[in-house]
């Protein structure tokens, strides 16, 4: 008995020397213990969180969904190799692999659960050079295009000139403007976004620029519009070739004078708002068909950025279908990692008339119907699956740079995993079948090397 009680004293001093995170709940799922590799992964020392829950210490988009620590203290069961971005002290984003488990006493009663975590950064770095993935904030191309846009993006983020998003629906042009808004000076202040399309031309006008009490029969108080709520920020109006000939005048007048008047008032008001516009529409030919005003035109359109469909970019496609299986894994918690050979065939071959959207959407699908650990071409609509067929293979130069990042990634992978390949799978993204054979290609495995 004495010999139990010293070792358990010695405990802690063990789990410091683990280099995983490690921290316990007790079952209301406050902290009741967090090791010293805890702390140098999240930035928070043991002290500042102990007795406070553990939602508020990572910060994830799973613990108000579904945890996992908080799912095996409910069910008692086990769960490995989930990946969830927590938020370290300062804000920095980490990317992670947990396992979570309950905790009991030999004799079952619940003592809470034990949550063991890594930082898995370096590797998802890897697997970005490994796809050839370019990113800015969450638009993900290596399209030639759209890497064109990602190098200016910087320098038009520092700018306060109005600017002209073009593309079709689903391509992506609002994030885009949130991209250009949180990396400029004005990333702190609102970010107001105004559907130009989905508000008959009264209500819009109101929503805009706000309206006095009285102004209206509904007008019971006076309402701040849009541009005020924008104050210091970025004001964005999406499909700006649908607004009506009457606010195109008004907001002409804001653009060049930074001035408006809300509905109903005789005071006009400054407003310090950057203006970013969207459109799906051809403005120029509306120009001419005198359907557009031609000196609103040039004011939106200092700059234009045209966004490619994404039948223009089918590159992207197999990055796409990654970053979202990777956003429905951590939002649902179900342990979907790939998409099958055959599906990933049929979602090359598909031409996307919803562009972005619609695959955000196919996946999202396939998350409800899927039941294994990869997407099956069964969880695709019928006229999304009739489309299977050999994907187009990558540049000749293009697959030669592949080939040795691929390499490196499955190197590293192994090596954090002690040479496990399942573990080593599961931490790149793919399937242990599919590592086996990237292996076999790579010449990773010698020829008597079993599965």
């Amino acid at each position: 008995m004495d010999q139990k009680r010293l070792d358990s004293r010695y405990f802690p001093l063990v789990l410091d020397v683990v280099d995983q995170g490690i921290f316990t709940v007790d079952p209301s799922g406050l902290l009741t213990s967090f090791n010293k590799a805890a702390e140098r992964i999240t930035g928070f020392r043991e002290e500042e969180v102990l007795g406070r829950r553990c939602d508020s210490i990572f910060r994830t988009n799973l613990c108000k969904t579904v945890c996992p620590l908080r799912r095996s203290i409910a069910t008692g069961e086990r769960a490995q190799n989930g990946r969830v971005r927590i938020h370290r002290k300062d804000g920095q984003a980490v990317l992670v692999a947990l396992s979570t488990a309950p905790l009991k006493t030999g004799e079952g009663q619940l003592l809470g659960g034990v949550e063991v975590f890594r930082d898995i950064s370096h590797v998802e770095a890897l697997k970005r050079k490994l796809d050839g993935q370019y990113q800015f904030e969450d638009i993900v191309s290596r399209n030639p295009a759209m890497n064109r846009i990602f190098q200016i993006l910087p320098a038009v983020s520092e700018s306060t000139s109005t600017i002209l998003i073009t593309g079709a629906s689903g391509t992506g042009k609002e994030l885009v403007a949130k991209a250009i808004h949180n990396h400029g000076a004005r990333r702190r202040r609102p970010f107001v976004a105004v559907n130009c399309a989905a508000l008959p031309e009264t209500l819009l006008e109101s929503e805009l620029f706000g309206y006095r009490r009285g102004a209206f029969t509904d007008a019971k108080r006076d309402k701040a519009g849009r541009i005020a709520q924008a104050e210091g920020g970025t004001l964005f109006l999406d499909e700006a070739g649908d607004l009506p000939k009457s606010l195109q005048v008004k907001l002409l007048r804001f653009l060049q004078e930074k001035s408006y008047e809300p509905l109903g008032s005789n005071l006009t008001l400054k407003a310090d708002v950057r203006v970013i516009t969207a459109t799906h529409r051809d403005l120029e030919a509306m120009v001419r068909e005198g359907s557009f005003r031609e000196d609103l035109f040039f004011r939106l359109n200092v700059l234009q950025i045209a966004l490619p469909a994404l039948s223009k970019r089918p590159e992207d496609i197999p990055l796409l279908v990654r970053h979202f299986i990777q956003r429905f894994r951590e939002a649902t918690g179900k342990p979907i990692l790939d998409v099958t050979p055959e599906a990933l065939s049929a979602l090359l071959r598909y031409d996307y008339p919803g562009n972005i959207r619609e695959l955000e959407n196919l996946i999202e699908r396939a998350f409800i119907l899927c039941n294994e650990s990869e997407i099956q071409i069964e969880c695709l609509p019928p006229h999304v699956a009739e489309c299977a067929g050999l994907p187009a293979k990558p540049a000749e130069g293009e697959e030669r740079g592949l080939k040795q990042l691929e390499v490196e990634a499955i190197r590293a992978a192994l090596a954090s995993h002690a040479n496990n390949r399942s573990r080593a799978a599961k931490e790149l993204g793919i399937h242990r079948s599919t590592l086996l054979r990237k292996m076999r290609r790579h010449g990773l495995l010698s020829p008597g090397d079993g599965p």
